[in-house]
């Protein structure tokens, strides 16, 4: 009735140990494999389409072109300013001489207005003729003769006049004896008006007393103007 008291010990199969080896799971070994194409594939692209790597020296030389191009566009940043200076003064000077134009011109026209007024009041020539000797002077200085003359055209009379003005000078010589001197003529265009002045040198010891003026047209020696002016004593 009694049984024994010992345990039946197992034994191993005739095959060995009956514990199984565990194994890498295949997911994880298809996570490595994913892992390490994908790292290929990253690696193939870069070195097939992607931007080349720089060398150390290329990587400064860049630094260096970059460095370059910042220096340049400061250079050229701070000429356009400088240039954008100089254009404002321009600007502003511009806008002086513009206004000063236009004062001049303001004061043109006054003295245009001015001029004919004074000419519509002049006395005529006394011959009545156009152009007219309206008015001259003639002085002595150091052996030459200044003057000036004045000629004028009637208003209204628009044709230019053209032609030339000769100068007869009436005096004394030093030793006493009186004559006439032709002196060097010019030529005049007249308008309006003219306003002539010049020099002629004078005969070594004559003196002159008045002038004859003769007015003449270009072409022609026929005289259609003239006048007899006394000469200002020397002071």
């Amino acid at each position: 009735m009694l049984g024994s008291s010992k345990r039946t010990v197992f034994k191993p199969t005739a095959y060995g140990s009956s514990r199984r080896k565990r194994r890498i799971p295949r997911w994880f070994v298809l996570l490595l494999t994913g892992i390490a194409l994908g790292a290929g594939g990253l690696l193939f692209l870069q070195q097939s389409y992607g931007p080349t790597r720089l060398t150390v020296e290329q990587s400064e030389q860049l630094h260096y072109d970059l460095n370059s191009a910042n220096a340049e566009k400061q250079r050229l940043q701070a000429q356009l300013n400088q240039t954008s200076r100089e254009l404002e003064d321009v600007s502003q000077k511009e806008d002086r001489l513009d206004k000063q134009t236009s004062e001049l011109q303001a004061m043109v026209a006054k003295l245009e207005k001015d001029i004919a007024l004074f000419a519509d009041a002049m006395p005529p020539d006394p011959r009545g003729t156009s152009p007219g000797i309206r008015a001259a002077e003639f002085t002595v200085q150091d052996g030459q003769l200044n003057h000036f003359v004045l000629l004028m055209q009637d208003k209204g009379k628009e044709t230019e006049f053209k032609g030339t003005m000769e100068f007869v000078a009436a005096g004394r010589y030093s030793n006493g004896r009186s004559g006439n001197v032709d002196l060097p003529s010019q030529t005049v265009s007249v308008g309006r008006y003219a306003y002539i002045n010049g020099t002629a040198e004078l005969p070594a010891g004559f003196t002159p007393r008045q002038v004859t003026i003769r007015i003449k047209p270009d072409g022609a020696n026929r005289v259609v103007a003239t006048r007899t002016i006394y000469v200002t004593p020397s002071r």
